[in-house]
């Protein structure tokens, strides 16, 4: 290994002299970093790691081998602008996942939270924005700029159409085709994708009261349960149940879907 300070290169690996390298950083094996890169302190990158373009990676993240962050996006419109691709702190990023940096076109940026875990050839296309504590699990993709809310799951090989949202705490069943927006706080499954009521055991499991529980429940049998028109039931909902947090967001989640919400 090369040491530098308190940062450790192995000597196969290539490291642009450009290249931003925080404290505590190591560089493992026939890695590859570029010019635009720049690594936050204590980050590993174990094996075969590629950053290219504008990357940027936060602190304390961990990079498994054959993982490619900051390649060009997967976009015909691309003619080699200058844009990036962004992530947080804390993440854990598994074998052979890709990370497009974004387009002009889509604002430039790919981005990525917190906190996430990105399991084995999950894939972000470009200019996505990726909330903090997610779970992608193998194989999960996402299309060009999708949204995807704090603390949702994505599951196995489930792909999600460009420009759809996965909200807030949603859960993406495996294998799914999700061409829709992604309610909050409900399990989302199949091809096409649709909703298959409240994720009782993931609300439990984030400690969500008895109380928060039954609103949510109650919001979405208003919504899509109920014979009611739906804009009716919209102010129903906001009228007995507004005063919940979640069930405000909720609310503000479906009137704001451009493609329609997984019904």
């Amino acid at each position: 290994m090369k040491e530098t300070g308190s940062t450790h290169i192995d000597p196969r690996a290539v490291v642009h002299e450009d290249a931003r390298i925080g404290r505590g950083v190591v560089i493992g094996p026939f890695c590859v970093v570029g010019a635009q890169a720049e690594i936050g302190d204590r980050c590993r990158l174990i094996a075969n790691v590629v950053l290219d373009g504008k990357t940027t990676l936060g602190d304390d993240n961990v990079v498994g081998p054959m993982v490619s962050l900051g390649a060009p996006p997967q976009d015909l419109k691309y003619r080699g602008e200058d844009t990036g691709l962004a992530i947080g702190h804390r993440n854990r990023i598994r074998e052979f996942v890709t990370m497009n940096r974004g387009t002009a076109a889509g604002g430039g940026w790919t981005r990525i939270g917190d906190d996430g875990f990105f399991m084995a050839c999950s894939h972000v296309a470009h200019d996505c924005t990726v909330g903090s504590r997610v779970i992608f699990a193998n194989g999960a993709t996402l299309a060009g700029h999708v949204e995807v809310g704090d603390d949702a799951t994505i599951g196995a090989f489930s792909g999600i159409h460009q420009f759809a949202r996965v909200a807030r705490h949603a859960f993406i069943g495996g294998y799914s085709v999700v061409t829709q927006d992604a309610l909050p706080w409900v399990v989302t499954v199949g091809n096409r994708a649709t909703s298959h009521g409240v994720n009782l055991v993931g609300l439990k499991r984030r400690g969500c009261s008895p109380a928060t529980i039954a609103a949510i429940k109650k919001c979405y049998r208003t919504l899509f349960r109920s014979k009611l028109a739906l804009e009716v039931a919209l102010g129903r909902v906001e009228a007995e149940l507004g005063a919940v947090d979640e069930v405000r967001y909720f609310l503000q989640f479906v009137r704001t879907s451009e493609r329609g919400v997984c019904r």
